[in-house]
Formats: structure tokens, C-alpha cells, sequence
């Protein structure tokens, strides 16, 4: 079973999350709808089952409450890959949401780094998401996760379709690169480590 069940508390932040790379059960409550909306659609397209159970001092704003969750879905991430074995590793992913489109290309390299280039415009989404967030929660996963990745939002109009193309084009890269094919670390070097 390749998963991963983690708890993270700070003075500003308390998280409990578990991650099954090959399906299961999704529960998620972080306190902000909306990114509650976002981490279901990266559960649902990257076929995991995840299980989030977040508190944070949301009246500060939204900042640690979802760096922290990204934080701990890339630890969980590199946990349940081990020394990431068979794994396909490389992976790229288109997504529309109407008139928005997103890609997001992924390398499971163990050498964290992200590039992310999407216009969003600073406001707030929902109940609090503040639209800065989606960067830092792509960075944290990256960084703690072990991930080349690399987002770009190619168009659009609507703010919640842009960032939700943006997940979802995440959810279908990461489906991709976490599969299994073969038994192999998939490097020239034979480890995938940082």
C-alpha cells in the first residue's frame, strides 16, 4: 500500500492528513470551502483517496492554514512514494474549465522546484481563500513533496475557473506520474532522492 497518514501542529496551524496514492476514501475539512472544493477536485482527478482534517487561525487569513495543508500533502506525497520504484515519474496534464485552461507538467525527480505563471487577481474566493494562496500551496507541495513542477494557466476569464483548471490539471499530471510501470527507480543515477 503505498500511503502516507501524518500530523503537523504549530502555534498557527493544526493538520491531520492522510494520503492512499491508489484510491480510497476522500473526507476533507479544512474551514475554507472553497479550498475544501479544490483539494476534492485534486483527490477526485488524481484518483487518491485523501483525508484532511485542518484548523488554522483564519481570522489572520487563509496564508497558514493552506501553505501548511500543501506542506503536508508533499511530505505525505514523498512518503507514500518510498524510493519511488516503477514509478512513471514524468507527466503532463491539460485541463479546460470553460473558457480557462491550465497545464501542469510534473518530474518526480526527489529534487523539489516549482514554476508556477498564472494571473490571478488578488481577491478573495469564497469564505476566505485568498487567491495568493494557490502559488504558495503549489510551492509547498513541490518543495516538501520532492517535485519538479512546473504550472502555467494558458487562459481565462473567470477566477474560480482559472484556479480550479489549475488543481485539476495538477490532479491529472500527478494521477499520471505516481502510476506504477514497471519495477526500476526510473533514473539513470538509480536513486530518486533529494
Amino acid at each position: 500500500m503505498r500511503t502516507a497518514t501524518l500530523h503537523r501542529t504549530t502555534a498557527e496551524t493544526d493538520v491531520n492528513l492522510s494520503l492512499h496514492l491508489d484510491g480510497g476514501a476522500t473526507a476533507i475539512r479544512t474551514g475554507l470551502a472553497f479550498f475544501d472544493h479544490m483539494l476534492m477536485q485534486l483527490a477526485k482527478h488524481g484518483g487518491f483517496g485523501l483525508e484532511v482534517q485542518a484548523k488554522g487561525d483564519l481570522p489572520v487569513d487563509s496564508h497558514h492554514l493552506v501553505e501548511d495543508v500543501g506542506l503536508c500533502l508533499g511530505e505525505a506525497l514523498r512518503s507514500a512514494l518510498g524510493d519511488r520504484a516503477g514509478i512513471i515519474r514524468f507527466a503532463h496534464a491539460y485541463a479546460p474549465l470553460d473558457e480557462a485552461l491550465a497545464r501542469v507538467v510534473v518530474d518526480l525527480s526527489g529534487r523539489p522546484w516549482c514554476e508556477f505563471h498564472a494571473e490571478l487577481p488578488p481577491i478573495v474566493l469564497g469564505d476566505g481563500f485568498q487567491t495568493e494562496m494557490v502559488r504558495e500551496f503549489f510551492v509547498a507541495l513541490a518543495m516538501r513533496g520532492g517535485l519538479a513542477l512546473h504550472a502555467d494557466l494558458l487562459r481565462g476569464v473567470n477566477t474560480h475557473h482559472k484556479v480550479e483548471a489549475l488543481f485539476k490539471a495538477l490532479a491529472l499530471a500527478l494521477r499520471q506520474a505516481t502510476r506504477t510501470g514497471g519495477s526500476d527507480v526510473p533514473s539513470t543515477k538509480g536513486t530518486l532522492s533529494a
